[in-house]
């Protein structure tokens, strides 16, 4: 039997994972290019650092603004455009890959306006968390937050599906636990900073999120609410 004529072996990725993996690699690219003097002249070797001086999220601007009460839109807006920056080509490769792998499974569920939310709102979380829990001097850039929160809606359909099985749901949390230990063991051998933190808080976000952003959510949650009254 021949297959039919639209049909594809391997499913296309969402939508909005392509998008937001486009902008994170465009800016890479760009970045890579002018580091090597292919474009933008002499001037361009400094545009990564000139991009992490103005779009990373600083723990220092954010207690500035949060003991003045004063919220300039310039500084906002940086608990989002961290997420989009990178430290080196390896470190955008290295999340773009899991943008991509998480991205897909997570958006194949969720709809594109969720998936978004989740890996925008995430990194929110994450930027929050790390300046609220830590006293960091480094700032915090690099898509991971988000990339975490898509693992914790992936972890939410884990844990769900579990559920329904009637298996164990602990099993759902592999894959965090998994990449933990390995942050934390690169640490300790290594040395590093403490990012990790806010890794942590943008999966706590996403996990928590699909409660209300996964198909039929809400009204599960609802009903589960009405039940233990």
């Amino acid at each position: 039997m021949s297959q039919p004529e639209h049909s594809h072996p391997i499913n296309p990725l969402p939508p909005v994972v392509v998008a937001l993996f486009l902008l994170i690699a465009g800016i890479e690219i760009v970045f890579t290019l002018g580091a090597q003097g292919v474009v933008g002249g002499p001037a361009a070797i400094g545009w990564r650092v000139s991009a992490l001086q103005r779009y990373a999220f600083a723990d220092e601007i954010f207690s500035w603004m949060l003991v003045n009460n004063i919220w300039p839109v310039e500084h906002v807006i940086r608990t989002v455009t961290y997420l989009f920056v990178h430290g080196s080509f390896t470190h955008a490769a290295f999340a773009s890959v899991m943008l991509l792998a998480l991205g897909k499974m997570v958006g194949e569920v969720f709809s594109g306006v969720a998936t978004l939310a989740i890996f925008v709102l995430s990194g929110i979380v994450g930027a929050l968390g790390y300046a609220l829990i830590l006293e960091a001097s480094q700032p915090l850039f690099g898509a991971f937050p988000g990339v975490y929160g898509l693992i914790g809606a992936f972890t939410f359909l884990l844990w769900t599906r579990l559920g329904q099985l009637g298996a164990n749901q602990a099993r759902a949390f592999t894959m965090i636990g998994f990449l933990l230990g390995i942050q934390l063991l690169f640490g300790l051998l290594f040395g590093g900073n403490k990012d990790w933190v806010a890794d942590v808080c943008g999966f706590a976000a996403g996990f928590l999120m699909s409660f209300v952003l996964a198909p039929g959510g809400w009204q599960h949650l609802v009903e589960k609410l009405r039940k233990r009254d």
